[in-house]
């Protein structure tokens, strides 16, 4: 391997932001922060997702909002397309 061009490979502490689960895993992510665990201070790389909060994982389910979504939607370009069915009813132009 030519010298100088991998990345620096360390141990690095990854935290679920949404249950504060830690892994301590060897990767090259770049992190400014730092935890100390056991002791010893890590990098440490903030993480929305992990197995400890993913519902395939845990087995439960997050609402989302979806109708919410919807109508937001709605209301910010329903006035420019008009509604679905209107546009499906729509003939074309006869030359």
């Amino acid at each position: 391997m030519k010298p100088e061009i991998h990345p620096e490979v360390r141990p690095v502490i990854f935290q679920d932001t949404v249950t504060g689960a830690q892994f301590r895993i060897i990767s090259a992510a770049k992190t400014h922060e730092t935890v100390t665990l056991e002791g010893t201070e890590y990098p440490l790389f903030k993480v929305d997702v992990s197995s400890a909060s993913h519902p395939f994982y845990t087995g439960t389910q997050r609402i989302l909002d979806t109708a919410g979504r919807v109508e937001k939607f709605g209301t910010k370009y329903g006035n420019k397309t008009g509604s679905i069915t209107s546009l499906l009813k729509k003939k074309p132009a006869t030359p």
